[in-house]
């Protein structure tokens, strides 16, 4: 299997609702699963109704540390089989019914009766959310403490990546070393982190290629090997239904009737918009349907994919065309995201993603790699800079910007028209540019970051 074939199925994953509500409710629901001398407790998962009582009884605490980046994207997100939104709803859902099982997927299933008893441990005092360190890097920390038990999960880097399991003092799995990073005295002076554009920072496999090289990998790649990428559009396809059939969507509604009343018109862009924004906002306001997420987002995946799809229906490309371009469009997706971090105070949907796309629209439509080229400083100078406040309704009209910036984008560099390397932020090749667009993430808008947080503490 190729490295960059390996690289796209182990980064694509399901992911329920937004991705940082699912890796809250993993973490808290794995160090319950931790509690009572350490077993696993199955039964629990599916006898919810006998043990949730017990359970909230002998609780004393639920702590959960965030990294800015996980503070704010789940601030005010719609969570699955809830109507409440936001962290701390997500940390007692994982603790009442989580099934650290399933991963993102972990409060698929939850019931009313699970809602009523979050809420009760939410007013009782029993859920605590603290902010760590300002920082693009992922880091939770969730502590369930019970009259008998205490069990402690740390997650780094990416949404389930465990590094540290503690249970009533004694670390079960990884290492204490680097559990404290996050908070707000440790993270940055963690021993051995770099940052991205930092020259001592190992060099990441995908920044080992070219734009060239990317695109040869789509083009030449035993179509078999990439053949699981199918799955992406059976999942935001079915995700896309459910934020067009229910009730609680408005953007859908109104993109279902800028495109005649139909999925799929002649009207490729209003098409596009269509099938990516009725199923981000979808994903948001937390329908239970799981996105196919990538680079850990569920918005990144759907706007990495829809778009192609409405280009596949609406031209009649052929599937393989539509797989072969979608493996572009991630891998572009992801070299932006490994410069800009996983969470940061840039909208990685719109800006890596959209750009990962529009490369894409332009190999489908037979563009040059110089015109690949061209449409990434289209982007790189006019959507590079837009903030991520997190994961919440105004990801839909992020993801209408992005769809309209990245089509302009491809027709103005299929024509010839572009901002040239000497202007903003552009380099003097692909892969300059899509490094600085990912740097003014990380670093660049850390301040950013920590205004956007204060605000939303003002809110509180």
């Amino acid at each position: 299997m190729h490295e960059l074939t390996r690289l796209i199925r182990d980064d694509m994953k399901p992911a329920l609702g937004v991705t940082e509500p699912g890796a809250i409710a993993f973490a808290v629901a794995k160090a319950k699963s931790y509690i009572n001398n350490g077993a696993v407790n199955s039964e629990a998962v599916n006898n919810k109704s006998e043990n949730s009582g017990k359970d909230e009884e002998s609780l004393k605490q639920i702590r959960v540390i965030l990294n800015s980046g996980m503070y704010k994207n789940a601030f005010s997100c719609g969570i699955p089989g809830s109507s409440q939104v936001g962290s701390a709803y997500a940390a007692a859902l994982g603790y009442i019914a989580g099934d650290a099982d399933k991963g993102l997927e972990s409060l698929a299933g939850v019931r009313p009766s699970d809602n009523e008893a979050a809420q009760k441990l939410i007013s009782a005092g029993k859920v605590k959310i603290e902010l760590g360190e300002i920082t693009s890097r992922i880091f939770i920390e969730a502590t369930v403490e019970t009259d008998s038990d205490k069990a402690v999960v740390t997650i780094k880097d990416s949404h389930t990546n465990i590094t540290c399991i503690e249970v009533n003092g004694e670390i079960v799995y990884g290492s204490k070393a680097g559990s404290e990073a996050g908070r707000k005295d440790g993270y940055c002076a963690e021993p051995g982190t770099t940052g991205a554009d930092d020259p001592a920072a190992p060099v990441k496999l995908i920044h080992t290629y070219t734009l060239a090289g990317l695109v040869e990998y789509a083009e030449s790649v035993d179509i078999n090997e990439i053949e699981f990428i199918k799955a992406a559009y059976d999942t935001n396809r079915e995700l896309f239904k459910a934020g067009l059939d229910s009730s609680k969507t408005t953007f859908a509604k109104h993109l279902l009737a800028a495109n005649g009343g139909q999925i799929i018109s002649a009207d490729e862009q209003k098409t596009a918009s269509l099938l990516c924004n009725a199923a981000i906002e979808a994903r948001v306001i937390g329908l239970d349907k799981p996105a196919m997420s990538i680079t850990g987002s569920g918005a990144h995946g759907i706007i990495a994919t829809m778009p192609l799809y409405a280009a596949y229906k609406v031209n009649g490309y052929s599937e393989e065309q539509l797989i072969r371009a979608t493996a572009l469009s991630y891998l572009i997706c992801t070299y932006i995201k490994e410069y800009s971090g996983k969470l940061s105070a840039f909208c990685g949907c719109a800006i890596a993603a959209g750009t990962g796309m529009a490369c894409a629209l332009v190999w489908l439509r037979g563009g040059t790699v110089e015109m690949m080229d061209h449409t990434i400083s289209n982007m790189a100078s006019s959507i590079t800079g837009m903030i991520c406040d997190g994961g919440n309704q105004g990801c839909t009209m992020k993801g209408i910007a992005a769809v309209d910036a990245a089509y302009q984008s491809v027709r103005l560099a299929m024509d010839g028209v572009y901002i040239f390397s000497e202007h903003g932020i552009n380099g003097r090749t692909p892969e300059e540019t899509m490094r600085n667009m990912g740097l003014i993430a990380s670093p660049g808008m850390t301040a950013t970051e920590k205004t956007i947080v204060q605000i939303f503490d003002n809110k509180r």
